[in-house]
């Protein structure tokens, strides 16, 4: 299939646009470059209207440019004001110019409803001025200049172009295009640029082309983006480590976090560690009762427990709760330190599911079963409660209609059994037509060692872990038991393709028609983004890969065409649009993480359908706007990405998926400790237009995702020692504290400088220095600024920086003033350090 063309138009704010994506890229080296930088295409070719946005199928019909009525940039509104341009231009021609020229006129005006307006009119060149006619075939235009030469005083003021109209070759050779592939009418007839025209192109092997917009970016492992449902469009991305931020609808982020509970919340720096804050929903009735539920870890003496607590927003600030007002609904002990679960939603029928993993370590170990198939645990299973009107007696009731209520052999909670570590899950919000799928439960189950797998959840139904891994027998004596009666998932894919899947969203917003009822989902592991599209007739879902745009597909202000290769998580934001979180190294610590938007470039939805009028938000707390720090890519590389077969639904339980490799995979945490830890580790992270084939490393498994054979339960808090980082993952000011007190809070503060470590020396050195560091680390108060190398002399390191002079209000030391780096007059015996806090002294 062919990549039709994308032109941006040209502006002012377009240059700087352009300029930015010819300026060297910023961002550490391992970004994965999607598929779509490593399949290009033969022809370059992409739609685009003049307000630098794709196509569309106007709501109205046109009734003047009716060949653009089906597809292109104009709507009934600029269909009318072409059609009285037309009329003022023949109000100068007498009868016969009119019957001669009419046409004319009417074709060369009506280009700018053209799909491939931006092409037509030079848009997409930074270095020319847009055109006022739109390029025209050199034929054509002689043709035209011969017969209605008069017209085009009445159609343009440029003065440049209308001084050559006596001349028809230098005339005719002004509105030539470059590309005479895009002159009209030439581009009319051209198959390239109408074949799948207003469709998701994919190359030929499936793979479909899409882009991103960066919403947000230097998270810290964002597990997690959700909405309050209450008409303001707020949305809040939770971190690992225990804090959730509200953003406005502008993208600006408020300073004040809406929620922190990082002091209790159990997570360390492991590259992987599962445990963490997990999960978050918004009840909602939230717009009245003000309601929020979190999934977090915490440990309890010697146990780590999964911890489900309710808090209210405060009654001061509605951008934040009241962390007093915290009611512990449910608390689950967990056997080992994987498989956590993590996901938090409502249902429509109001109540709340929850889904928890079947308790870590290796095969399900646990009892003669393994918990996932004992209903008399809440391990391995998905829950269903009901927190509404809680506020007196019980903290939850058990729906009526829970399936195993009566069972006495069973929790009644369970919902659903037979899960594995269920990652990411949603409700399908069903067409906004005609609401099909509406209530359909999607989840992504990590698998063991062969298979990661797609289900829809169902009420009593049994998903076969421990038996079955996808549509492969695990425990072969337990699949065998007629009696399991399991449900197999709707789709299945072998480890050569990834090892540990994230569970996605059926797209059901109003921006991009084509993606409405494809499920987009991920593989955190290779960082592969894939979609599946139900067959009505037949059942069957159909599997395509996406790639990133390549070429020009994605050379839209505003939008890049990679991404940060850990894929941790999938939202909807209130609209009903469809953002993913990844991030560039897997520490609950690492200020990497970002979130997408997922943009079709090929069709959008006609302007004004989607409009939507946030309610006020009354702030109170400092807002930091939004800095895109990504950029688009261009240059391409081919090369070969494994194939996947389409899982087709049948009667039995004898579906067919793509085929395991064939020996299994090996353990992910040891694979991983070798990737970073090796002298050579850098080249897991090189960046690359080419996806990973099965000969790369695996990547390390997210923060509430599955790891495998971590062994026993890590009963130990953190460590203190900060992980080491490639120089290839950390960015230029970034900051970690050293001491040997196995405290997080505190210590000798090291700075990340063009590619090395280093100590700030403590000349000048204050708390308002001190605040800098700490607000990067995630604390919001200084106890302390340290001097004269109380947490210990860094004597390996270099002294990067000396002479501090902060605000406080800097993103990192190195935008306060300073001597210069590596310019000091100090020794190691002033090490500057911090002690900083959650809570105010």
């Amino acid at each position: 299939m062919e990549l039709l063309l994308l032109s941006p138009r040209s502006a002012p704010g377009y240059l700087q646009f352009l300029a930015g994506l010819l300026s060297p890229r910023g961002a550490p080296g391992y970004l994965l470059l999607l598929a779509g930088l490593l399949c290009p295409l033969p022809i370059l070719s992409h739609p685009q209207c003049l307000d630098f946005k794709p196509p569309f199928r106007p709501v109205q019909e046109l009734t003047f440019c009716v060949q653009y009525k089906d597809f292109g940039c104009c709507d009934s509104a600029r269909d009318s004001e072409l059609m009285s341009a037309f009329y003022r231009v023949l109000g100068n021609l007498d009868r016969a110019g009119y019957e001669r020229c009419a046409a004319h006129v009417q074709d060369i005006l009506c280009q700018e409803c053209s799909p491939y307006a931006a092409h037509l009119f030079d848009a997409e060149d930074p270095s020319t001025p847009v055109r006022t006619i739109a390029g025209l075939c050199m034929d054509y235009c002689v043709d035209v200049w011969q017969k209605c030469r008069s017209i085009f005083q009445y159609m343009t003021s440029d003065k440049e172009l209308l001084a050559l109209e006596s001349n028809m070759a230098k005339f005719c050779r002004q509105l030539a295009l470059d590309d005479s592939d895009y002159c009209f009418p030439h581009l009319l007839v051209n198959t390239n640029l109408n074949k799948n025209l207003g469709r998701v192109i994919a190359d030929s092997e499936g793979c479909l082309q899409l882009c991103l917009e960066e919403v947000a970016n230097s998270l810290r492992n964002p597990v997690a983006m959700v909405h309050a449902n209450d008409g303001t469009h707020r949305f809040f991305v939770a971190e690992q480590v225990g804090l959730v931020w509200t953003y406005l609808p502008d993208k600006s982020r408020l300073e004040k976090p809406f929620l922190n509970i990082s002091k209790a919340v159990l997570t360390s720096p492991w590259e992987g560690d599962e445990r963490g804050f997990l999960g978050i929903v918004f009840h909602p009735n939230f717009k009245h009762n003000g309601k929020v539920y979190v999934y977090y870890s915490v440990e309890i003496g010697f146990d780590e427990i999964i911890r489900i607590s309710e808090f209210r927003v405060s009654s001061h600030d509605m951008n934040t709760v009241d962390h007093s007002s915290e009611r512990i609904i449910l608390e689950v002990e967990e056997p080992a330190s994987n498989h956590n679960g993590g996901e938090l939603l409502f249902g429509f029928d109001g109540y709340l599911y929850i889904f928890i993993g079947d308790g870590g370590m290796a095969g399900d170990p646990f009892g003669k079963f393994g918990n996932a198939q004992n209903k008399s645990t809440l391990l391995g299973k998905v829950l269903r409660i009901n927190v509404n009107h809680n506020d007196h007696g019980p903290l939850y009731k058990i729906p009526s209609d829970n399936p195993f209520i009566n069972d006495p052999s069973a929790r009644p909670e369970v919902y659903a059994y037979g899960v594995r570590n269920m990652w990411r899950c949603s409700f399908d919000r069903g067409d906004s037509l005609t609401k099909e799928g509406k209530g359909r439960l999607f989840c992504g189950d990590v698998g063991q060692n062969k298979y990661e797998e797609v289900d829809i959840v169902e009420k009593g139904k049994n998903y076969g872990w421990r038996a079955r891994e996808g549509f492969s027998c695990y425990d072969k004596k337990l699949c065998a038991n007629s009696s399991l009666d399991d449900v197999l998932p709707i789709f299945a894919y072998p480890h050569k393709l990834g090892k540990s899947v994230t569970g996605g969203y059926i797209y059901r917003g109003c921006e991009y028609p084509n993606l409405n009822g494809l499920y987009i989902f991920g593989d955190f592991m290779s960082g592969r983004l894939m979609t599946l599209k139900e067959n009505r007739d037949t059942g069957e879902w159909q599997y395509h890969e996406i790639c990133m745009g390549t070429g020009q597909t994605c050379v839209f202000p505003g939008l890049i065409n990679n991404y940060y290769q850990y894929i941790i998580s999938f939202a909807e934001d209130e609209a009903g649009e469809l953002y993913f979180m990844s991030t560039g190294f897997p520490s609950a610590t690492s200020a990497t993480g970002v979130v997408y938007k997922i943009v079709d470039p090929s069709r959008r939805a006609p302007p004004g359908r989607c409009r939507f009028h946030p309610t006020p938000v009354k702030v109170k707390s400092e807002t930091t706007k939004f800095v895109p720090k990504e950029k688009l890519i261009i240059k391409t590389a081919p090369t070969k990405r494994p194939k996947v077969k389409p899982t087709v639904k049948t009667s039995g339980k004898t579906r067919t998926t793509a085929q395991p490799p064939a020996s299994s995979t090996p353990d992910w945490v040891v694979e991983l400790l070798k990737i970073l830890r090796s002298p050579d580790n850098s080249k897991a992270h090189l960046p690359t237009t080419a996806r990973p084939t099965t000969k790369k490393p695996p990547r390390p498994k997210k923060g509430g995702k599955s790891s495998e054979k971590r062994g026993q339960k890590r009963k130990d808090k953190t460590s203190g020692q900060h992980s080491r980082q490639n120089s290839s993952e950390v960015r230029n000011g970034a900051v970690r504290l050293a001491n040997n007190q196995n405290k997080q809070d505190r210590g000798r503060v090291e700075i990340f400088i063009n590619g090395e470590w280093g100590t700030v020396c403590d000349d000048l050195w204050n708390s308002r220095a001190a605040a800098v560091v700490c607000r990067q680390l995630g604390f919001p108060y200084v106890v302390k600024a340290s001097k004269q190398a109380e947490f210990g002399e860094g004597q390996s390191l270099p002294i990067h920086l000396d002479d501090l002079e902060c605000t406080g209000k800097e993103k990192t030391l190195l935008d306060c003033k300073h001597k210069g780096i590596g310019k000091h007059n100090c020794t190691h015996k002033e090490d500057a350090g911090v002690i900083c806090s959650h809570k105010e002294n």
